[in-house]
């Protein structure tokens, strides 16, 4: 299965130096998350980075009976303790390195490139980052997750991208107590993470949360003297 198109956001200056994959989460679009973005802070750009929201195939998925659903991989259920389903997770993987790949081919070397994404869209940055795709800039989970026995605790391949993480305090659909697993899971792996709780919010985005992760994002990809 293919990408369901990507909608990007130009950097502001003439030189785009560094690129963003943001990944939506279950059931929403790239449009949807941008436009998501776009109520909370309006209008954005940055002065050298592209932004890129690619919306996941359509595929069946169990949670939903076998409904049809823009989803980046299947699930056995919506809790920790199931196994990943890894058919539709590496195929999804494959369609990120893909994309990273064009990416590339437009100038953009990976130690400049970022992938995070909203709950489901986070699991599989993290599965990029430190499985498909080493060697990138940073990765970010909003409101995210990994299974139990994750293949990213067999099977990283690098542990040296850097790890951005918040999670809101009154999540019904993904606990914060999920969250922070995760998170403590990681680092004892020897990730070097950095977890956030946003204060009385449920499984959404907050603009400060959105703000503040855009300050993390200019940290790990400043503007180099050709940006300039």
């Amino acid at each position: 299965m293919s990408l369901g198109g990507v909608h990007i956001i130009k950097q502001s200056n003439k030189v785009n130096s560094a690129s963003v994959i943001f990944l939506h989460g279950s059931g929403d679009t790239g449009k949807g998350i941008l436009n998501w973005i776009q109520f909370l802070l309006g209008d954005f750009s940055l002065p050298h980075i592209n932004f890129y929201f690619p919306t996941a195939p359509l595929r069946p998925y169990t949670p939903l009976q076998g409904e049809l659903s823009n989803v980046w991989f299947d699930r056995y259920s919506i809790t920790p303790d199931v196994p990943e389903h890894k058919e539709t997770l590496d195929e999804a993987g494959g369609e990120i390195r893909s994309l990273i790949q064009k990416i590339g081919d437009g100038g953009i070397p990976q130690n400049r490139i970022i992938i995070g994404g909203f709950s489901m869209g986070g699991a599989l940055a993290l599965h990029t980052a430190y499985r498909f795709n080493p060697g990138l800039a940073g990765v970010f989970t909003l409101s995210s997750f990994l299974n139990d026995q994750s293949a990213i605790f067999s099977e990283a391949k690098s542990l040296e991208t850097p790890l951005y993480m918040c999670h809101g305090d009154r999540d019904t659909l993904v606990p914060i107590s999920w969250g922070q697993k995760t998170y403590k899971d990681l680092t004892q792996l020897g990730i070097n993470a950095e977890f956030v709780p946003i204060k009385n919010t449920l499984h959404e985005l907050k603009r400060q949360e959105i703000k503040d992760l855009f300050d993390w994002i200019q940290k790990i990809l400043p503007p180099q003297e050709s940006d300039r």
